[in-house]
């Protein structure tokens, strides 16, 4: 059925914040302000930072492996979230690093 879609005129569905062209290290070094500020007024918003940052390291941990991804995931490893950094050090060992 979706040959048959049309892309909508109402500015509730409209991409916002050049959100199309983010990137997943631009995504995880947002604070939670900057996060809350690009966020308002979308779906996603309802998962909130933490979760925002738990998904975006699995996204990160299926990536290729490069340093500056490393770099990005071992910056956030004293985050305070448990679940937060569980998933990073998930990530970084699906890139061969070690944590312990």
């Amino acid at each position: 059925w979706n040959k048959f879609s049309q892309v909508t005129p109402i500015d509730d569905f409209a991409i916002r914040h050049q959100l199309d062209k983010l990137s997943l290290i631009e995504a995880f070094s947002w604070s939670e302000l900057e996060w809350q500020e690009k966020m308002q007024g979308s779906a996603i918003y309802r998962i909130g930072y933490t979760r925002w940052l738990r998904n975006v390291a699995v996204a990160l941990g299926n990536t290729p492996t490069s340093n500056e991804v490393i770099g990005c995931l071992q910056n956030k490893l004293d985050y305070p979230s448990a679940m937060v950094r569980e998933h990073i050090v998930w990530a970084l060992n699906q890139h061969g690093i070690d944590v312990v």
